[in-house]
């Protein structure tokens, strides 16, 4: 019990409560933005943010579900708590142990708490009503601080976006910086530091990108080079909408093969009785980051002089995580994880293969995979696209 009650304050008192801005039942769907934004919404609509969801991502639902059963602690107070970045227009920020108690019960049905998270104001998850009412962004905040807990909203019925002379007669329109030139701000109030329950930091993609000293922008491949098109069809401009320089709202990352493609630049050479494989990154981030588990898997295959296969290996590069008594875990409850041997930002990774004797030529594969082998075990996740290998290049060469 006293276990029980410690990991309890830890996980729901920690941290204070970021202030609620109720959305307007006008503006809370996606559907409601398609008669001006259809292009975009459509896209959207494709997107993972679209996925955030705990109904809409088994990955994510899981893991709740796990990190509840191990903890102790009740499903909807861990909803809550990732609701932070997943669900950041929730009307209940955290919970206390007096909720805990109601939920050990089962008194909690008619509850803020299980309302809030069983609100369909949310189940769209990540959309307009998320980036495009954030009104300021508390920079200065402890890193620990994320996603609703780093922002203010604006009122219901203003719109953040990124043009200065917009104007709209069905909301009110104001515009940051954080939507043009400093959008990386935006992405990092929930891409930046991933922590497990114990204060671990399993992936910090801000820090990765601070590092690479790039000026690459996340939008820039995340939502595509700008192009001209409508950002509204309202005919406000003497009688036409107006075309504006926007991007895509497909926001794709490491689920989708062809961002993968090239990401890194892979280099063989034979340097006496071994292979070497360069691994050179050329995105603004390490790969594999996003999220713990994620796994490259490096393929070697080695062909006799007749072109038949001689022997094969393959190399994980992942990380693997561990919990109290050093039992595997997933990354939001670990306390300790392995050495990190993705490759860096900007930078390279250099494997050594030891060549069979018999060896006349070599085929290297490298591939993306978004969970590994003992996390999706851990899970039980049984959809097969957390095990597919997402292919990133692959070179043949003579020895």
């Amino acid at each position: 019990m006293r276990l029980f009650l410690g990991l309890l304050l830890v996980f729901v008192t920690v941290g204070s409560a970021a202030e609620v801005v109720a959305v307007g039942s006008k503006y809370q769907k996606s559907k409601n933005c398609m008669p001006c934004h259809a292009r975009i919404v459509k896209e959207w609509q494709n997107s993972w943010h679209a996925k955030s969801h705990f109904d809409k991502d088994e990955y994510f639902r899981k893991s709740l579900e796990y990190v509840s059963r191990k903890t102790r602690i009740s499903l909807n107070a861990t909803k809550v708590k990732c609701a932070k970045c997943h669900n950041p227009r929730i009307m209940v920020t955290k919970t206390d142990a007096d909720y805990e108690i109601a939920a050990v019960m089962g008194l909690d049905k008619g509850s803020a708490v299980a309302q809030a998270v069983n609100s369909d104001a949310i189940n769209e998850g990540i959309n307009c009503v998320v980036c495009h009412n954030v009104d300021k962004i508390h920079y200065d905040y402890p890193k620990d601080k994320r996603g609703i807990e780093r922002v203010e909203w604006t009122p219901s019925g203003t719109m953040t976006g990124p043009y200065k002379d917009a104007n709209s007669p069905y909301h009110k329109i104001v515009s940051h910086e954080f939507m043009t030139e400093k959008s990386n701000q935006l992405c990092f109030v929930c891409h930046a530091n991933d922590r497990s329950v114990h204060g671990l930091v399993f992936s910090d993609m801000e820090a990765e990108y601070k590092a690479s000293n790039s000026k690459e922008k996340c939008v820039d491949c995340h939502m595509g080079a700008k192009h001209s098109d409508l950002a509204s069809t309202y005919r406000n401009y003497n009688g036409k909408a107006r075309t504006r320089e926007v991007r895509a709202h497909l926001f794709d990352g490491a689920h989708k093969e062809k961002i993968l493609r090239d990401s890194l630049d892979l280099q063989l050479q034979k340097r006496k009785s071994a292979l070497y494989i360069t691994l050179k990154n050329r995105l603004p981030h390490n790969v594999p980051s996003g999220f713990g588990a994620r796994e490259l898997i490096v393929n070697v295959s080695f062909q006799d002089k007749r072109g038949d296969l001689l022997d094969e290996k393959s190399i994980s590069l992942t990380r693997t995580y561990k919990r109290k008594r050093s039992k595997p875990s997933t990354p939001h409850l670990a306390k300790e994880q392995s050495k990190d041997n993705s490759v860096p930002a900007k930078g390279k990774k250099v494997l050594k293969v030891s060549l069979p004797k018999e060896a006349k030529s070599v085929r290297v594969k490298v591939y993306y995979r978004l969970v590994n082998d003992e996390v999706r075990s851990l899970l039980k996740l049984e959809d097969k696209l957390w095990e597919k290998k997402f292919l990133i290049t692959s070179k043949e060469m003579k020895l």
